[in-house]
């Protein structure tokens, strides 16, 4: 397992108990401290996943997964790192998931 790259300047925390449903996180930026992250990194794209911790707090930590060049297939994400286009297409309903 590789170690967790973290956000600098940006904070996740699990939704309030009062939350309405869907509201599945609550993030917080410290906007210079992100932007100066942000200056450092290169290419188009930063990718995250927002996990939780064994202790039960929440982080977002950098996705840097990258298809294995051997590995030929569907369903490889295109070169800038998203999956390709209709590869997970959004369910029927969902619009009517939207609560605005």
């Amino acid at each position: 397992m590789s170690e967790n790259l973290f956000i600098d300047g940006l904070i996740v925390k699990a939704p309030h108990r009062n939350a309405p449903d869907f509201v599945k996180a609550k993030l917080s930026i410290k906007r210079e401290e992100m932007i100066g992250w942000l200056q450092q990194q290169s290419g188009e794209w930063i990718n995250a996943d927002i996990k939780e911790s064994r202790a039960g707090k929440w982080y977002a930590a950098i996705d840097n997964w990258k298809p294995d060049p051997d590995h030929a297939g569907g369903g490889a994400p295109s070169s800038d790192g998203n999956p390709p286009p209709g590869d997970n297409p959004p369910p029927a309903d969902y619009d009517d998931d939207i609560p605005f």
